[in-house]
């Protein structure tokens, strides 16, 4: 059996789900690239022997992968349907009261910039959006969205960007409402190739500790330049 071959049923999930520290692990593999499971348990603060117990729970359930790479055990998000799920969970919750000027560091990056599995989220993705409709390679209309063109050059022109937006079976771009903006940003295979396009041209760079975007000089100028606006 393949692993997209069967899904957990809803009473499996919902048991699946129980466990807090689960859930604060997938919101920790929103952040899109494979993570280390000693980096996970750093993250979430639980022990090693005890994420990867809630590991191979979440892998049983098809909700994450986890891949063996030498002594490193690797973990991500299944796939887009699962972020997007843990994303709209968020969205239904409150946050949790500030206990410590870290955690207020800490929540303030996640709202300026942050990658939502594979894609662009925060302040910054909600400003791409706002800037794409004002410029007209977005177009939003009936709650829906597209291109004005099918490939994505006329944003990587406005934007001065080099969008590779691949082909595959997911839709090519849709609104993915963001858990703090409370408003869409972009998802689909646009929205993974402006992420992509941001941090190979520099404008922003992930940090280590979590999965907030750090805008650099550079990104800050560009988007000065094309009169973006963010925090």
């Amino acid at each position: 059996m393949s692993f997209d071959e069967r899904r957990a049923s809803l009473e499996e999930l919902g048991s699946v789900l129980t466990a807090p520290g689960r859930l604060r692990m997938m919101q920790e593999l929103l952040s899109g690239p494979p993570l280390p499971a000693g980096a996970l348990a750093e993250r979430v603060g639980l022990a090693p022997s005890t994420v990867s117990s809630h590991l191979a729970r979440l892998e049983e359930a098809r909700l994450v992968r986890v891949e063996k790479v030498g002594r490193t055990r690797l973990a991500q998000l299944a796939d887009a349907d699962v972020a997007e799920a843990v994303e709209a969970l968020l969205r239904l919750s409150g946050e949790p009261e500030v206990s410590s000027l870290r955690t207020e560091r800490r929540r303030t990056a996640l709202r300026i910039a942050r990658s939502c599995y594979d894609h662009l989220a925060g302040q910054l993705g909600v400003a791409l959006v706002d800037a794409g409709i004002r410029d007209g390679w977005l177009i939003a209309a009936g709650g829906t969205w597209g291109l004005q063109d099918s490939g994505g050059e006329n944003a990587g022109q406005a934007l001065g960007l080099r969008l590779d937006v691949a082909e595959s079976a997911r839709p090519l771009i849709r609104p993915c409402a963001d858990w703090t903006e409370r408003r869409p940003h972009v998802a689909g295979r646009f929205g993974k190739a402006l992420l992509d396009a941001v941090i190979a041209d520099g404008w922003v760079r992930r940090r280590s500790a979590d999965r907030a975007l750090t805008i650099t000089t550079t990104g800050r100028e560009r988007l000065a330049a094309l009169e973006i606006d963010v925090a």
